[in-house]
């Protein structure tokens, strides 16, 4: 019997030898969850094993009354397959650590008196897990429900329910020493770029980890090589399963990673964050409305307050028209210190409203920003217009869904009144060139597609397309 490292590489012939070797290393014994049931089938014998709580109780009690039943037990795993094996996703497997690692994902493994070198493998598997109901941080006022969940045959269910193609593809590989996770690699052939493909299946079978402890981000830390001062996320995440169809047919790659409900969108540009699903479940009119408007506040998360602060270290060269933006009062802090305290105050009640229960965190959240803003008021530490353009800016970033782009923009945003305060306008031209430099410079998954793509290569059509909501020809 081939061994390597301590481990069999193929079952032996002999049965008694290869119940031994599951025994052991599924820990039978020790392992109260794990279980072993011996049928006698006919002449012979069957050992059964699978994993308490991870299969379907149904299907593998009528599958092993069934086996009671049988009279003549066949000479092989195939006759058997054939004759006696009347579930739908049963297939026979040699390999013993394969076999193994089934066991532990929850299938059934059935090893036969009679079936030699050979072993049943039963998909009986069945997981815990939620309703697809909606996520809350992606929501649409018309259209689909549903959303991803931590099951992925769910979610793989979920998008072949909306693409029913034949060219798509669904990628599967088993990434993590130890964690084993499930990873499905979504693709529709002859729209996706081969080489992005290719890519992507070669990087997530090349991943040498031992486990995806964080789940999509694990992923996305071991998929993608970054750098830690361009905060500019390269990857693009989902819930929804509309979205990630409209994806796939637009040539985009969806990874699927189990026991999270967030899908990748690969590859991604910055433009791409500013898509979202209500645009298309409005009228074309209303849909570019959206869109133009996304895109305003978007570029105001960054500039506002920092132009605003620009404005009031230069109060000489500012318009009439604009001169009512000048503060009459400055504070007890200066203004510098206000806008720094307030980007922490609003991370600080952030944080605060995701480690309350449900029922208080919207009113939590509300009440304590407006007391802290008003006390701040009172005692001098804030003046209005601060509390009003970061309050203007805190509830901007929820136009897109991306908190890694929102944090990205508060880093430029900081950057640009740190710079500010120290070089005033060249700082802030610093400042400008320096974002501007982060975002050209920064690659998608394998940089074969700009990151600024619209603009870099130019498309017309295509940037077009990013402010427009153009009426789909069906």
């Amino acid at each position: 019997m081939p061994k390597e490292g301590g481990f069999l590489l193929r079952l032996s012939e002999d049965y008694g030898e290869n119940t031994a070797f599951f025994d052991g290393r599924l820990r039978v014994g020790e392992n109260f969850d794990v279980i072993k049931k011996v049928l006698a089938v006919g002449q012979g014998e069957v050992t059964v094993y699978y994993i308490d709580g991870l299969f379907k109780d149904g299907a593998l009690q009528k599958l092993l009354t069934y086996l009671l039943s049988v009279e003549k037990m066949p000479e092989t795993a195939e006759a058997f397959l054939r004759a006696h094996m009347p579930y739908v996703e049963s297939d026979v497997v040699r390999d013993a650590e394969t076999l193994v690692t089934s066991a532990l994902t929850g299938m059934a493994i059935l090893l036969g008196s009679t079936f030699g070198a050979a072993a049943l493998c039963l998909d009986v598997r069945t997981s815990p897990a939620r309703s697809t109901a909606e996520p809350e941080n992606d929501r649409v006022m018309r259209g689909a429900r549903d959303g991803f969940v931590e099951t992925i045959i769910f979610n793989t269910a979920l998008i072949r329910r909306r693409i029913r193609d034949a060219s798509l593809v669904m990628h599967a590989a088993r990434v993590g020493r130890a964690s084993g996770t499930d990873v499905v690699v979504c693709y529709m052939k002859g729209r996706a770029d081969p080489r992005t493909v290719r890519y992507i299946k070669a990087r997530v079978h090349g991943l040498d980890t031992d486990a995806l402890t964080l789940g999509h981000q694990s992923l996305a830390e071991t998929l993608i090589r970054t750098h830690w001062y361009n905060p500019f996320p390269k990857i693009r995440y989902t819930e929804r399963p509309d979205t990630a169809a409209a994806q796939l047919l637009e040539g985009g790659v969806i990874v699927l990673i189990d026991n999270s409900p967030a899908a990748m969108i690969l590859p991604t540009g910055i433009f791409d964050f500013l898509q979202e699903s209500n645009d298309y479940y409005l009228p074309p009119l209303t849909g570019t409305y959206l869109r133009v408007v996304r895109h305003a506040v978007f570029w105001l998360t960054l500039f506002l307050t920092p132009l605003w602060f620009l404005e009031t270290k230069n109060p000489d060269v500012v318009p009439d028209f604009l001169a009512f933006t000048i503060p009459n009062e400055s504070g007890r802090l200066p203004l510098f210190w206000q806008l720094l305290l307030a980007e922490f105050i609003i991370d600080g009640l952030r944080m605060a409203s995701m480690n309350t229960p449900d029922m208080l965190t919207n009113s939590l959240s509300a009440v304590g920003g407006l007391l802290l803003g008003d006390f701040a008021i009172s005692v001098g530490w804030l003046i209005p217009e601060v509390v009003l353009y970061m309050a203007f800016v805190a509830i901007a970033n929820s136009t897109q869904s991306s908190f890694e782009l929102g944090y990205a923009l508060k880093f430029m945003r900081i950057l640009l009144l740190v710079l500010t305060q120290l070089f005033n306008v060249w700082g802030f031209l610093a400042g400008l060139a320096l974002t501007l430099t982060l975002i050209v410079t920064n690659k998608t998954i394998n940089g074969g597609r700009s990151y600024l793509y619209p603009l870099v290569p130019f498309s017309g059509r295509a940037l077009l397309a990013l402010y427009t909501r153009r009426k789909k020809r069906f």
